[in-house]
């Protein structure tokens, strides 16, 4: 059970930080049961409430700074994703953005980065359902990487090309 404080990963709100925990007071809703409040920090104006035993959305502890680093250390080996079904393309993205993982991110990012390159080099637009999955990855893993880093959300772009140059082999 996460705390009052914590910085947690709930679904597609991203990072959100535990506000409180107790029952819900509304109306045509049980007493009996925990929920977490959660404010989404990255979009503002907006409160979740969730039940503590929700097993429908991934709820999961934020990464530690120790964790961060170790993804930034392993960003050159993790492999792209390998699309082998054009028609299936969109459902492994959303898988992979489902999972919350942020192995799963980077590849997504990876893999979108490097088809981009492609089909410009190509001649050929960047398509809207790449350029959608891209974004939405990007803002998955750098609100995570933000807060487990302690930098603002805008700088950790700039931080991970960084990170990358001075650690290339």
């Amino acid at each position: 059970m996460f705390e009052v404080g914590d910085y947690i990963v709930y679904g597609n709100q991203g990072v959100c930080r535990v506000e409180g925990i107790g029952p819900m007071h509304m109306g045509g809703i049980k007493t009996d049961r925990l929920y977490y409040t959660l404010l989404p920090v990255y979009i503002s104006g907006s409160t979740v409430y969730t039940p503590v035993d929700n097993t429908k959305v991934i709820l999961r502890q934020i990464i530690s700074k120790e964790e961060a680093m170790q993804l930034l250390e392993e960003i050159p080996q993790l492999e792209q994703i390998d699309v082998t079904d054009e028609k299936g393309r969109e459902q492994i993205y959303k898988d992979a953005l489902a999972s919350c993982d942020c192995k799963e991110l980077v590849r997504i990012i990876k893999t979108l980065y490097l088809r981009r390159q492609s089909r410009l080099e190509d001649g050929k637009k960047v398509t809207a359902l790449d350029e959608r999955y891209f974004r939405m990855a990007e803002d998955a893993l750098y609100g995570v990487l933000a807060i487990a880093l302690g930098l603002e959300r805008n700088g950790v772009e700039e931080y991970i090309t960084r990170y990358l140059e001075q650690h290339r082999n």
